[in-house]
């Protein structure tokens, strides 16, 4: 036991009372045991590389080039992206992709390159293979985007899975962003990243509860994505590179990626940062678009005490006139902490309490753990021993854990008929009245204090009949209880969308819900952080995520909580959270002042909630996030690739939040072209740097001239804010109206914005030629008063 794990145990035994501590020590001591007689020590081990080329194989959209100790194949997809799998590994089967893998490009050849090497080409994209195994991405003009050098093998001398490295080179002035949700980011500096699904709390280098091994990688030459498909254990060594380092050379940047097991494959998209996540979203699934009420202010506490406690913390909102569409209850309602229970002696009513506030616009989350109360008695529990769908041990035993109940189970999601049964339990979820479901310990986790507080290595899954142990299946393991819960919700209730909001993930999550990012730190750092989160994880392909606004783990000052407030109000997922150990965190509780203030980030989020619709599904159909770095549309721009406080509210909006304690202003770097401060309509040119005024009560938010923005109008109906293009320019704009919460498809209203004398004119494109719009319009911006950069 080292220092960090003494900590634990000693955090455990204070704060949940000894009989839990007791619990705790037990499963560390099993899962240790476990492992010690689980996979059998690597011990000798054997090292390999490709070798030299030897046979070439064309095929479709690529072929297969074989070397003296290994072979690639190697095609181009018909979305533009490559793929690349040594050793015969093939692109499926695969929890990242959705459905089977794209067809190969017929127009795809396999052809001789320079040097002996041999390269396949494409429209939008060059590969090369050289006579040892490395691989170029190039783009079609033949720049280089991208260099993986050989790659290494260690192969156990007793056999078992290899390990291996994947050595990569890219451009000097190259920046990587990805990796999942990474509080360090979202520009990834020097320094090592674990892939690994981290529990709350655990300790390690920059832990964060959603990894995947996904690199977007913005240079000057273009922008590409690379995702190395293995869910084993790993980690990601970058090193950023640097111009004219040593005799007027450039030092390019370097990934090494090391990982314990699983095939070495690998996807590859070039392009646009938007060409390239909507050649990912092809890959890994569309979007989930969350329903409109999940798109509104969100709340909840770590907990309610009773159902009197609910009703008057819903009662403060409505009597202040303070809008709130959701409140999430934790495990605090449940009997005893067990999933799928109730409390009825502080819950005696809740299906009528949830009516009630159904009909006042405002529903029910639940929180839900994987893990089941290895209790007889409690359904969950009977029903998964009757159908055997509980993770065990390599000697067949059920494993054992500790969860917030006591003693769980952990039912096995990798098997498609048990993502069934647990989709059919969601039902008495519905029955109690909840709306939606909040995934948390889904890594998943099992209290320890010692070693990792998750299953044992050695844990057997049955991974979609395949076959392995958790090494293997425990960071797709909240990605398939995910699945199962939006297809389970999707059965019982056809008619609407589903809402499942994970704290752990893979690559793919982004099809059946999205991501909160767990219980960050109440201080400014989290402040921090929780931008930086929300933007990792937008990149890697999932657009609906959020913080818990106001942090966990203290009490922020009221600076602090108007600072937070302000931000998370224009992120995806708006969720406000006070916890029972610090002060309740309404916002009433921090005085009048600070009300008025939260009444005018909780109105804008109201009254941009139209917008907020418009970018769900076209995230859904584009792949773009909602909350975009300052880059997005000019990756070329260094100075924006090296911007990371303020972030692009999809095309229109650009949201520069106060993250420093003190501030009452602030600096905002614009990209090219003209810019409103939304509050006094100045106009701002672009690209450059401005200082404008952010007190307390107010975050810095400019539209892009010439944007449509649907917005939430006085009378509650819907109305088009449109900002005047600069003379002589024109703009427009995509708005989707709210189809409600079901599964009709909303049609796309493109607007196209023009001056036409002394006047600015926006017409509707492409309906049976009317061009009057269809909603009424409001024109800002007409004063252009310029200001100085």
């Amino acid at each position: 036991m080292d220092g960090r794990d003494l900590v634990r145990s000693m955090k455990v035994f204070g704060s949940a009372g000894p009989a839990h501590g007791v619990r705790t020590v037990r499963a560390a001591w099993r899962r240790w045991r476990a492992d010690a007689v689980g996979p059998a020590p690597r011990g000798a081990e054997r090292a390999r590389v490709p070798g030299a080329m030897r046979e070439v194989e064309p095929g479709p959209g690529g072929g297969v080039i074989r070397f003296g100790r290994s072979e690639l194949r190697i095609l181009v997809a018909v979305n533009g992206a490559v793929f690349w799998g040594w050793d015969g590994a093939g692109p499926e089967p695969s929890y990242a992709l959705a459905g089977r893998a794209p067809e190969p490009d017929p127009r795809a050849v396999l052809e001789p390159d320079k040097d002996g090497g041999r390269r396949v080409v494409a429209e939008r994209v060059t590969v090369a293979v050289s006579r040892h195994g490395a691989v170029e991405v190039r783009t079609p003009g033949g720049v280089v985007l991208r260099r993986e050098l050989p790659p290494r093998w260690w192969e156990p001398v007793g056999g078992g899975p290899a390990r291996w490295t994947q050595r990569s080179e890219v451009a000097a002035d190259a920046r990587f962003f990805g990796l999942g949700g990474r509080a360090s980011g979202p520009r990834l500096r020097d320094g090592a990243y674990r892939l690994w699904n981290a529990a709350p709390g655990a300790a390690g280098d920059a832990p964060a509860s959603v990894t995947m091994p996904v690199q977007l990688v913005v240079a000057d030459a273009g922008t590409h994505l690379v995702f190395h498909d293995s869910t084993w254990d790993g980690s990601v060594t970058l090193r950023e590179g640097e111009e004219g380092a040593g005799s007027g050379h450039d030092r390019p940047g370097r990934s090494v990626l090391r990982m314990d097991g699983g095939p070495l494959r690998c996807w590859a998209m070039v392009g646009t940062p938007a060409r390239v996540l909507l050649a990912w979203a092809s890959l890994t699934g569309v979007a989930a678009v969350p329903p409109a009420w999940a798109l509104g202010h969100q709340h909840g506490r770590r907990g309610f005490g009773d159902e009197q406690e609910l009703r008057r913390v819903v009662a403060g909102y409505q009597e202040r006139g303070l809008p709130v569409d959701a409140v999430h209850l934790d495990a605090g309602h449940l009997n005893a902490g067990r999933v799928f229970t109730v409390d009825e002696e502080r819950f005696p009513k809740l299906p009528v309490l949830a009516e009630e506030l159904r009909r006042d616009g405002i529903r029910l989350v639940s929180v839900v753990d994987p893990g089941v109360p290895a209790v007889a008695g409690h359904a969950a529990y009977d029903s998964g021993v009757d159908a055997d769908v509980f993770v065990r041990d390599p000697a067949g035993r059920v494993v054992r854990g500790v969860g917030r109940s006591g003693e769980v189970v952990f039912p096995d999601f990798t098997d498609a008929r048990v993502r069934a049964w647990w989709g059919g339990l969601c039902a008495e979820r519905l029955e109690r009245g909840f709306a939606g479901l909040r995934h948390d310990r889904d890594a998943p986790v099992s209290s320890a204090v010692f070693g990792e507080p998750t299953l044992p290595r050695s844990a057997r899954h049955r991974l979609e009949g395949r076959g392995g142990d958790h090494r293997e299946a425990h960071n797709v393991y909240a990605l398939c209880m995910a699945g199962a819960e939006y297809e389970g919700l999707r059965e019982l209730v056809p008619e609407e969308r589903p809402f499942v909001l994970s704290r752990s993930g893979w690559a793919g999550m982004q099809r059946y819900g999205g991501a909160w990012t767990g219980q960050v730190a109440s201080g400014w750092p989290g402040l921090r952080a929780s931008l930086a989160v929300v933007m990792g994880l937008g990149l890697c392909g999932v657009p609906y995520s959020g913080p818990d606004g106001g942090g966990s783990g203290g009490s922020p000052s009221p600076e602090l909580y108007l600072r937070w407030l302000g931000l998370a109000a224009y992120l995806p997922l708006f969720r406000t959270y006070g916890g029972a150990r610090e002060r309740y965190l309404e916002p009433w509780e921090f005085g009048a002042e600070v009300l008025e203030h939260a009444r005018v980030a909780l109105a804008e989020r109201r009254r941009l909630l139209p917008y907020f619709v418009t970018l769900a599904q076209l995230a859904r159909r584009t792949g773009a996030p909602y909350v975009r770095p300052l880059w997005w549309s000019a990756p070329e721009d260094r100075a924006l690739r090296d911007c990371e406080d303020a972030f692009l509210l999809g095309d229109c909006l650009l949201v520069a939040p106060v993250l420093d304690p003190g501030a009452d202003g602030r600096a905002v770097r614009l990209p090219r072209g003209r810019w409103y401060d939304t509050v006094t309509e100045r106009a701002y040119e672009g690209p450059g740097q401005v200082f404008v005024e952010a007190p307390p009560g107010r975050i810095p938010v400019f539209a892009r001239a010439g944007a449509v923005v649907p917005v939430r109008g006085e009378d509650g109906g819907v109305e088009l804010e449109v900002w005047a293009p600069a003379r002589g320019r024109a703009g427009g704009g995509l708005v989707v109206p709210d189809a409600g919460d079901g599964w009709e498809e909303a049609e796309v209203e493109r607007y196209a914005v023009r001056w036409e004398g002394r006047r600015v004119v926006v017409e509707r494109e492409g309906v049976d030629g009317a061009r009057v719009p269809s909603l009424p319009v409001r024109v800002r911006g007409l004063a252009e008063r310029s200001a100085q950069m």
